[in-house]
């Protein structure tokens, strides 16, 4: 079992920023991919961005050039640095990790941290 602990949502105002952790723990051989989704009410839960081990990263659209991704993989722990935020960033964002569970085996196993608010006023 992975637990992840994210920290870093609020209410921020537009053109405002947050910064949003999240740490892994519990039986992990090694973290594959690191990354971030939200979901909108009434709306489908969409990538943000995600990193990989190596530190290739991957955004949204809507996002790239105000949120960076990064991950300190000594920690587990992956960080979304969120800039010049708008209405449009509200939603609960929720953490995602790929990894493996055991050396022995290459097999992927994934898991979901229970979400952080962030609401950006106009």
């Amino acid at each position: 079992q992975v637990q992840l602990v994210e920290s870093g949502g609020g209410l921020v105002q537009a053109g405002g920023s947050l910064r949003l952790s999240c740490a892994a723990s519990g039986s992990i051989f090694r973290i594959n991919v690191m990354g971030w989704y939200r979901q909108a009410p009434g709306k489908q839960r969409e990538l943000v961005a995600d990193i990989t081990r190596g530190g290739i990263t991957n955004y949204a659209d809507s996002v790239k050039g105000r949120f960076t991704i990064s991950r300190d993989n000594a920690k587990n722990t992956v960080y979304l640095q969120m800039n010049s935020l708008k209405p449009e960033d509200t939603a609960v964002y929720y953490c995602n990790v790929r990894y493996r569970p055991r050396a022995y085996s290459s097999s992927e196993s994934d898991s979901w941290g229970q979400g952080t608010q962030v609401t950006v006023s106009s």
